[in-house]
């Protein structure tokens, strides 16, 4: 099932996401996991908030285990992320329409 995954990074800057993707070998705009859908980040009034779309809570869960799992701690986020779950019922990708 698909599902939308949530983090909030208390205390996490958008510099040190951007040092995390850096690292993690992935550039803006570019290309993800094979298994995550859609990504996105935003600044928010105590953090950053990640949006992800995967396809499946588990393909979610192995990728967060496999690829340090340490990363924002490493790059000086205080805590670690809130994570919250969501059933997706539907999503949309460009260039699928019907017509």
């Amino acid at each position: 099932m698909v599902v939308g995954v949530q983090l909030d990074f208390k205390g996490a800057t958008l510099e040190q996401y951007d040092e995390v993707l850096e690292t993690g070998g992935y550039l803006p705009g570019g290309p993800s996991v094979s298994d995550a859908l859609f990504h996105w980040v935003t600044k928010t009034d105590d953090g950053i908030r990640i949006i992800d779309v995967w396809e499946s809570r588990q393909a979610f869960e192995t990728y967060a285990a496999e690829h340090n799992p340490q990363a924002f701690h490493d790059a000086g986020a205080p805590e670690p992320p809130q994570i919250q779950f969501f059933e997706v019922h539907n999503y949309l990708t460009w260039g699928r329409r019907r017509g």
